[in-house]
């Protein structure tokens, strides 16, 4: 068994949801956390998961691929939708919307690094106009009887890190829980993320709230020796799950253990590439399912040997049977190699 030293002991719970001791949550990632990757991340032991980040603006204005985002469904649950925008008025007549859904909690993104929301005064852009961003988060929290939670940064850039003045404010406006990504907007996802602001956030006396820690978690060793040294109520997985959604079940055995399980072989890959290409075609339609799974393939099957020529394929046929088929082809290639070739 490892060690572990906890700060908290027993079960974290934002409202009424109970995520178990020390959860492990699937990180609201755009274009990746859909209904088809989040059912596999739950399978294999993600303790709570959130939707692809939605647009308040675009669920006002009723942009179809908005409210297609808010699908969940009940085998998810705990589920977190999560939205961005930087009007008020917006924020309030989303959350209704998103309420009416029914998820376990609401998630705001003040993190999301990219030109077009944070230049516009969304997602990591608040952190700049810290009044607005609290004016914006408890009129949230009043709007909805939901548990409103926030995902964040550290701040714009190193000059102007004020996540602790940030997490004490959102904690008065009303917000259940914070998770925080250890960079900051400048950073986007270069460099190191520094856990040690967000272990000064848990310490934080003030502070009451679960903290959850995001960033640069892509192992089970890494994993046991942050929650060791930073002291969070759980860690946020994100980039390390794409591809790879063994890393909860990965993560937990290593908790309880101490010893590392193998890799999934090749079985379960083709398995898991599968049930998301059928899933993704379920829920997408034929065109949209078979085009946006692509991303997937890469990470799935990375480091396998000579695998170029099957992922060319893969991403240039459209028919799904012939996709499956494909899938078995390398299935049944792989399995018969020597193990040291694979």
């Amino acid at each position: 068994m490892p060690e572990i030293n906890d700060k908290n002991k027993g079960n974290v719970r934002i409202g009424d949801v109970d995520l178990g001791e020390f959860p492990l949550l699937l990180a609201p990632m755009e274009d990746v956390s859909d209904p088809p990757f989040r059912k596999l991340c739950k399978e294999q032991g993600a303790d709570m998961v959130y939707t692809e980040f939605i647009s308040a603006d675009g669920l006002v204005h009723d942009a179809m691929n908005s409210l297609k985002k808010l699908e969940i469904f009940d085998y998810e649950r705990p589920i977190g939708i999560q939205y961005f925008g930087g009007q008020v008025e917006n924020m309030v007549e989303a959350a209704e919307m998103i309420e009416a859904k029914n998820p376990d909690v609401i998630d705001i993104n003040f993190g999301c690094p990219v030109a077009k929301v944070a230049c516009r005064m969304a997602g990591a852009g608040l952190l700049r106009d810290i009044p607005k961003m609290v004016e914006l988060t408890a009129s949230v929290v009043k709007s909805t009887g939901k548990p409103v939670t926030v995902k964040t940064r550290l701040g714009w850039d190193d000059s102007t890190i004020n996540i602790i003045e940030v997490a004490e404010r959102l904690q008065d406006a009303g917000i259940q829980a914070l998770t925080i990504h250890g960079r900051t907007r400048a950073q986007m996802y270069k460099g190191e993320a520094d856990w040690t602001w967000i272990a000064r956030v848990k310490d934080n006396p003030r502070m009451h709230i679960p903290i959850f820690g995001n960033g640069d978690v892509d192992s089970p060793q890494k994993a046991l020796e942050y929650r060791n040294r930073f002291g969070t109520d759980g860690i946020m997985i994100g980039r390390a799950s794409i591809g790879y959604p063994w890393i909860f079940r990965e993560i937990k055995h290593f908790f309880r253990t101490g010893e590392l399980l193998p890799p999934p072989d090749i079985h379960e890959r083709v398995r898991a590439a599968k049930q998301h290409l059928s899933d993704s075609l379920a829920w997408k339609g034929l065109k949209l399912g078979v085009l946006e799974m692509r991303r997937h393939y890469a990470p799935y099957f990375r480091d396998l040997p000579h695998v170029k020529t099957f992922r060319a394929r893969l991403v240039t046929e459209m028919e799904p049977e012939v996709l499956f088929g494909i899938l078995d082809e390398m299935e049944e290639l792989y399995a018969n190699m020597e193990p040291e070739t694979v």
